[in-house]
C-alpha cells in the first residue's frame, strides 16, 4: 500500500470503525490507519490477537480523550475450536501441547456445558497477553519459557449459543464483558467437553455502542484516502449516547474551556456528561455536581474553526 499519500486537509478527528484483517495485529493496524488519514494523534479501543479479525474501534484526534469511554463496552464474537488438540496460544498461531480423544457430541450436550459457562465467573488471564508483569508483557515471558501465577479476574458471558457442530469442530458466538479472553473460555469449554481444543477463527462482531455501525476494511479506507474524500467517522459525541447531553452559553463554553466551572443549567442532573455550546458544537465531557458543571476532557477547536 502506497501509504505516504495521506490526505492533505485538516487531521480527522471521530471514530472509525476497522474491520482488522488477519494477520495484523491491533498495533500495526492502527498505524496503518494513522499513515493513511494523516491522524496526528490515534489510539485503538481494546486489542485483537493477530490471528482474530472484526471490529477495531480506532480513535482519531480530539477522539482519543474518549478511548476511555468506550473501553467497557460489551463485545461480540463468532469462533470456532477445534477439539482434540491445545496449542501453547490458545490458538491455530501455537504449537500443539496436547492432544485428547474427542467423545461424541450432540447438540443436547453441548447446550448443557455452554449453559455452565453463562453469567459471571472468574477467568485466569492467559500468558500469551499483553498483560504486563514487572513491565514485561506476559507474551514475552511466555516465549521465553517463562510462566508466572496470574490472579483470576471476574467477567460475564452474557450469551454463549451454538452456530454449528461439525466433526471436531464447535461454531459459537459469545456475547461478553470486556476484558473477557475467548482463547481461555475456548479452552476451558473444551475442558468441560471432555477434551482440550484450541481457537481456529476468531471474529468480533461488534463493541458496544457500535451494534448497529457499519465497519470498513483497510483496502476500503486506503482507497477513499487515495482519492482525496475524507475517511468515515463517527463523531465522537456521538459514542457515548448514554451520557446525558446539556447546553450551556457562549460564555459558559469559554470559561469551560479555560478549566472553570459554571452553573448546571439542569441543577438536577449528576455525574458524567456531554457538552454542547449554544451553536450545538460539542465541546467534550464534564461533570456535573451539586449544581455546577466541570471540565474534564474538553475538545480543541479544528484549524480554521470559528470559536462559541
Amino acid at each position: 500500500m502506497h501509504e505516504r499519500h495521506a490526505l492533505a486537509h485538516a487531521p480527522p478527528s471521530g471514530v472509525l470503525l476497522l474491520d482488522k484483517p488477519e494477520g495484523l495485529s491491533s498495533n500495526g493496524a492502527l498505524q496503518r490507519v494513522r499513515r493513511l488519514t494523516g491522524a496526528e494523534k490515534a489510539g485503538h479501543v481494546g486489542s485483537l490477537d493477530p490471528l482474530a479479525t472484526g471490529m477495531l474501534p480506532i480513535c482519531l484526534g480530539e477522539a482519543t480523550k474518549i478511548a476511555g469511554e468506550l473501553v467497557g463496552g460489551h463485545k461480540r464474537y463468532r469462533f470456532e475450536i477445534a477439539l482434540g488438540a491445545a496449542t501453547d496460544t490458545g490458538d491455530r498461531a501455537g504449537a500443539v501441547v496436547e492432544r485428547a480423544q474427542v467423545p461424541q457430541l450432540d447438540a443436547t450436550s453441548l447446550a448443557a456445558v455452554l449453559a455452565r459457562f453463562r453469567g459471571r465467573q472468574p477467568q485466569v488471564p492467559p500468558m500469551y497477553s499483553a498483560l504486563k508483569r514487572g513491565g514485561q508483557p506476559l507474551y514475552r515471558l511466555a516465549r521465553a519459557g517463562i510462566e508466572v501465577e496470574r490472579a483470576p479476574r471476574e467477567i460475564e458471558i452474557h450469551e454463549l449459543v451454538l452456530i454449528s457442530l461439525r466433526a471436531e469442530v464447535v461454531e459459537l458466538e459469545a456475547l461478553c464483558s470486556k476484558g473477557t479472553y475467548i482463547r481461555v473460555l475456548a479452552a476451558d469449554i473444551a475442558r468441560a467437553l471432555g477434551t482440550c481444543g484450541h481457537v481456529i477463527v476468531l471474529r468480533r462482531l461488534w463493541v458496544a455502542p457500535f451494534e448497529a455501525e457499519s465497519m470498513q476494511t483497510l483496502e476500503a479506507l486506503e482507497a477513499s484516502c487515495h482519492a482525496g474524500a475524507s475517511p468515515r467517522l463517527i463523531p465522537a459525541d456521538r459514542t457515548l449516547p448514554g451520557l446525558p447531553a446539556v447546553t450551556v452559553t457562549q460564555d459558559g463554553a469559554m470559561r469551560l474551556a479555560r478549566g472553570q466551572t459554571v452553573a448546571l443549567p439542569e441543577p438536577q442532573l449528576a455525574g458524567r456528561v456531554r457538552l454542547y455550546g449554544p451553536t450545538g458544537r460539542f465541546l467534550g465531557l464534564g461533570e456535573a455536581w451539586n449544581g455546577e458543571l466541570r471540565p474534564k476532557r474538553m475538545f480543541l477547536l479544528a484549524p480554521g474553526e470559528p470559536s462559541e
